[in-house]
């Protein structure tokens, strides 16, 4: 009797295939633009009292106090030290690891954790390492070159945080074990390692079985297929290497 395959049980989403939730500190967000303005000061100013370590997460989190005795935590650029104090607002000067909108930031200037609506705290360029550049300002939308080389226009109130993201040499330490790696990919919810499904018995996948590293049957399986069977080239419009075309002399 065969088995349920990989896929089917990541989407069934069992305890193996779920992230730790109870190692996480404390979502990465700004202070939202309503508690800003119950300070009462243009740029309110903050100071990075810890840093800390959540696992799964490639960057440090700053936990950085307000006037008022509320913190709040959030991804620092590199460059930031312990009792630095940030500027967050329109007014705040630039200077790496203050907060400023997108409009307020000239054109060539290094970026990250850059919100994609004002006020959702922050959702693109949070990784170690990881920068955007400011290219351009078109009335109420400013042009980002983000990690990838796409440009993207966002909302000129949209927020950022001024530098690189800290940890920038994090991906050049070499795991060295591999159970380092696997408690690594664990902790991110990744079941590691992959193994290939021609080389499983015939009862876990539907490549596995026989002498040979072939699937040993056609990979191309129609989109309607059921979960053990959706293996493989999943409705392909064509495999193969293609082919090559041959050109005739000119006489």
């Amino acid at each position: 009797m065969g088995k349920r395959i990989l896929v089917q049980r990541k989407g069934r989403g069992g305890i193996n295939f779920r992230s730790r939730k109870h190692l996480k500190i404390a979502p990465a967000k700004y202070p939202t633009t309503l508690k800003l303005a119950e300070l009462g000061q243009q740029p309110v100013e903050a100071q990075v009292v810890e840093f800390l370590h959540e696992p799964g997460r490639s960057a440090l989190l700053a936990k950085a106090k307000l006037p008022d005795g509320n913190v709040f935590y959030y991804i620092p650029p590199e460059g930031v030290f312990l009792g630095d104090t940030i500027e967050i607002g329109e007014g705040a000067g630039l200077k790496i690891g203050n907060i400023l909108p997108l409009r307020s930031i000239p054109e060539g200037v290094l970026v990250c954790n850059i919100e994609m609506r004002p006020g959702d705290g922050g959702r693109l360029v949070r990784s170690a390492g990881a920068y955007a550049t400011v290219i351009a300002h078109k009335e109420d939308r400013t042009i980002v070159r983000l990690p990838s080389g796409q440009e993207k226009a966002l909302s000129s109130k949209c927020r950022a945080t001024i530098g690189v993201v800290a940890c920038g040499g994090k991906r050049e330490k070499p795991y060295l074990k591999a159970g380092t790696k696997y408690y690594a990919m664990r902790v991110k919810a990744t079941k590691w390692p992959v193994v290939r499904g021609n080389v499983m018995n015939p009862c876990s996948h539907p490549h596995g079985g026989g002498s040979h590293r072939r699937p040993g049957k056609p990979t191309t399986v129609k989109r309607t297929a059921p979960p053990g069977q959706k293996v493989g080239h999943i409705a392909a419009r064509k495999t193969g290497r293609g082919k090559k075309l041959r050109k005739t002399r000119r006489t």
